[in-house]
């Protein structure tokens, strides 16, 4: 069973950065696309960012130019590197494989990005 452990997040000011890492046992994260979603309170879990396994990367329209996904398969983790941050990009982020943008395994337990002034 994969699992994912998720962490990074805090609460932060408008404006400031966060990195979340995305632990995957097994080598998933050299041999799939994988994704960040996200989860906003009373809203629906979104894809915001993937890594294909070819390296492309693919971003919601609201995170182009702030967020930047990427990997390193020698630790099986997945990064989401979070630039000025919005009060609207707080959410619960969580990782998955990638199956025609689909996940694929059971959710880890996310971290929680708080963006308040």
């Amino acid at each position: 069973q994969v699992q994912f452990v998720e962490s990074g997040g805090g609460l932060v000011q408008p404006g400031e950065s966060l990195r979340l890492s995305c632990a995957a046992s097994g080598s998933i994260v050299r041999d799939y696309a994988m994704g960040w979603y996200r989860q906003a309170p009373g809203k629906q879990r979104a894809l915001v960012a993937d890594v294909t396994s070819g390296g492309n990367t693919h971003y919601t329209d609201s995170v182009k130019g702030r967020f930047t996904i990427s990997r390193d398969n020698t630790k099986n983790t997945v990064y989401l590197q979070m630039n000025s941050l919005k009060s609207e990009d707080t959410a619960v982020y969580y990782c998955n494989r990638l199956l025609g943008n689909l996940p694929v395994h059971p959710w880890g337990q996310g971290t929680q990005v708080t963006v308040s002034s």
